[in-house]
């Protein structure tokens, strides 16, 4: 792609990222505590003032207000911009890694729903059941573009599931949760059984490493939210799962 095209590509990719970024942030605030995300007005948690169009434009409002409610001057989460930035940041490297396609569309929005996944269950210590069924949505959609592949996608969706349900049976939920456990069948639609191993191991990984240094830095408890660890492993698998199988294969 030319230099100047791709720039106004990646530029509008960003743009549409940073929208549906601000989208998932009524998900992170309004799903755990059952609220609908649909028809209720965005409006200021403390005075209620429904906000106006031009209080919403992602990041770039807050922003402006100095992250601070226009009427009442209540002070606005920073969570808000940088849920929107980092979706944006996401959508780009995600088209960038896997080029431009419909496929690329269902990783990008499945990535989003990642996003707020982790917020979420890194606040709660649960998965929303509705964003699982997203996720495994866009696996079966993935699915119907290559049908071929149909073996390896439901594998993934039964294997690693599988093993982790075995481990919350004999261990009565304390080893894993069965948010995690969700996640992981709707991942291995989403990335097929290779991807969706690789997806498992990195998130494993992360969490030992990032947990026990924050227990010894911070004091953090033994109890952890693996959702935002499998999410990045899946983030892993999305973006660098070609070539981390290809160096793994070469080394027989």
């Amino acid at each position: 792609m030319p230099f100047p095209l791709a720039i106004i590509a990646y530029t509008t990719v960003f743009l549409f990222g940073i929208v549906i970024g601000s989208f998932l942030n009524v998900c992170i605030y309004r799903i755990p505590k059952h609220e609908t995300i649909v028809t209720t007005p965005s409006h200021c948690m403390k005075c209620g003032y429904h906000l106006a169009w031009y209080d919403l434009i992602p990041v770039f409002s807050w922003l402006f207000l100095k992250g601070r409610c226009r009427k009442c001057g209540d002070k606005i989460s920073a969570q808000y911009p940088i849920v929107e930035a980092a979706n944006g940041v996401l959508w780009v490297i995600t088209f960038a890694r896997c080029g431009f396609s419909a496929d690329t569309c269902l990783l990008a929005l499945a990535i989003s729903a990642l996003l707020v996944l982790s917020v979420i269950d890194a606040r709660t210590y649960e998965i929303p059941f509705g964003i699982n069924v997203f996720i495994f949505v866009m696996g079966a959609l993935r699915l119907l573009l290559a049908p071929e592949h149909w073996l390896s996608h439901l594998t993934g969706f039964v294997a690693v599931a599988l093993v982790l349900t075995v481990l919350y049976l004999v261990t009565g939920g304390r080893g894993i949760g069965g948010g995690d456990i969700k996640l992981m069948a709707a991942s291995g639609l989403l990335l097929g059984f290779g991807g969706n191993l690789m997806a498992f191991f990195f998130g494993c990984l992360y969490a030992s490493v990032i947990h026990i240094a924050r227990m010894k830095i911070s004091g953090a408890g033994r109890m952890l939210a693996l959702g935002p660890y499998l999410s990045a492993g899946i983030l892993t698998a999305i973006w660098f799962g070609e070539p981390i199988l290809g160096w793994y294969l070469g080394l027989f």
